[in-house]
């Protein structure tokens, strides 16, 4: 005979598949394996580095011997301060010559210029060809003997004799950095056409029939408006530049002299030419400290 107070379906149902998850144990269950990706990625890699940083260890030599802060010590006393000024210099010349060209472009092609749709494609070139092949071509135009750059300067003239751009430290860093800001310019140039297809034609309009001029409009409408993206582009173009490696190291390796050795070259020739994985872990462990400056900065602009 059933009971008068026989639960209802659902409620029975409910109980065999059990109790509920909460929003945030759900949520949990949902980042758990990115979670555990970036762990095995980033943090387990990183640990690894800051630990051998602490420990004289080689490539050829089997073992290590804990060395405390010498390896700090040596890094500081020698290579650092030279390293730190080339990754200025590559990262701050590297940052401000592709976003000059790339806001020019992205002024010129937000009007309505005749075949701007296929320049848009053209200046989009650059940037989808893989690094390395881009600093291979630019490694032919810079050379010395062939390159296309000598060819080119001597038939009109401004030159005598070749030139050897890669070869000398007054020009080494220069033409790293022209070839950087031909890769990077066109994401600059399309991230600040975005944000000026979103300005407001209606505010155009009105400061122009207020007497505001080309000049003012830019000044005081476009600026203000696109304030938070160029934020946003200059630092993560200076990320990417102070951690940049493929062009820096196919074009001159860090030299002549070391004067286009930057914090990833350095890491690298330190480790793999060096075998000294110590001072490579101190190098890298106060290269991350300064960059981490940066990332800071780009956190706080983007939760802005």
């Amino acid at each position: 005979m059933p009971s008068k107070h026989a639960e209802p379906p659902e409620v029975v149902r409910r109980r065999k598949l059990g109790k509920p998850l909460s929003n945030g144990t759900f949520g949990f269950l949902l980042t758990l394996p990115a979670v555990v990706m970036f762990g095995a990625i980033v943090l387990y890699p990183l640990a690894g580095s800051l630990s051998t940083s602490l420990f004289k260890q080689s490539l050829v030599i089997p073992g290590r011997s804990f060395a405390g802060l010498d390896n700090f010590k040596h890094v500081l006393e020698n290579e650092f301060w030279p390293v730190l000024e080339n990754t200025l210099v590559f990262t701050g010349l590297g940052t401000i010559a592709p976003f000059v060209i790339g806001f020019a472009l992205a002024l010129a092609l937000n009007t309505q210029m005749k075949g701007r749709a296929v320049l848009r494609g053209m200046f989009l070139f650059p940037w989808v060809i893989p690094g390395v092949v881009v600093s291979f071509a630019w490694l032919w135009i810079f050379n010395a003997n062939y390159g296309l750059l000598n060819g080119l300067l001597v038939r009109l003239g401004l030159i005598d004799a070749p030139v050897s751009w890669l070869g000398e430290p007054g020009t080494a860093m220069m033409a790293v950095i022209v070839a950087k800001t031909w890769a990077s310019f066109p994401w600059i140039m399309v991230m600040l056409l975005a944000g000026l297809q979103t300005v407001p034609s209606v505010l155009h309009e009105a400061a122009a029939m207020d007497g505001a001029g080309t000049i003012r409009r830019f000044w005081h409408v476009t600026l203000p408006h696109l304030r938070g993206i160029i934020g946003v582009v200059i630092l993560l173009e200076l990320i990417w530049n102070f951690q940049h490696f493929d062009t820096i190291y196919v074009l001159t390796g860090g030299g002549p002299a070391g004067a286009t050795t930057t914090f990833a070259v350095a890491v690298y020739e330190t480790a793999f030419k060096g075998f000294d994985l110590g001072q490579a872990g101190a190098l890298g462990a106060l290269w991350m400290l300064l960059l981490s400056v940066l990332v800071v900065f780009y956190v706080r602009m983007a939760e802005r």
